[in-house]
């Protein structure tokens, strides 16, 4: 058994298909390859964790097109619904403000994932949901004028670990 570097325990014999991936992400897919869950899944997690939140949407899409319909479909467009309201807040800027945006996406995100289990491949989504509405209540409070998002403050998000 070998460790995602940025996830949970993974162990050998899972494929990976990176091909429309930057070098970088397919190297860190690569790196959760074989683990209890499919490596792009186990991706979104290490680029999320990383701020690379356009990335993490990327790697989770495949997913998604491939269950979109079924039962993990809205519950992958939840978590690429999230990462890309951290898209919208790291590209926010006076002249290009993108925070309404970004609360939007927080809320398609929180409506996708509510009807999911607490616990959900292994993910606690009754804390995502917490973290949405916290992210949530810091943009609505400030009137969509402030940026909460600073590397300080950045989200990150845990797997369940298994010994």
């Amino acid at each position: 058994m070998r460790a995602c570097q940025f996830c949970i325990d993974v162990s050998a014999g899972e494929r990976c298909s990176v091909s429309k991936k930057s070098a970088k992400i397919a190297a860190l897919i690569e790196s959760c390859r074989g683990g209890r869950h499919d490596a792009h899944y186990l991706g979104y997690f290490a680029c999320f964790n990383e701020e690379l939140f356009y990335e993490a949407h990327d790697v989770l899409e495949e997913l998604w097109l491939e269950d979109r319909h079924g039962a993990t479909g809205n519950f992958y467009k939840g978590l690429i619904q999230f990462a890309g309201a951290f898209v919208h807040m790291q590209k926010h800027t006076t002249e290009r403000p993108r925070l309404k945006p970004a609360a939007a996406l927080l809320k398609l995100a929180r409506a996708n994932l509510i009807g999911y289990p607490g616990t959900f491949h292994d993910l606690n989504v009754a804390e995502l949901l917490g973290m949405i509405d916290r992210w949530l209540g810091k943009l609505e409070a400030s009137g969509y004028a402030v940026n909460p998002l600073a590397p300080s403050s950045a989200p990150a998000l845990r797997l369940k670990e298994y010994d």
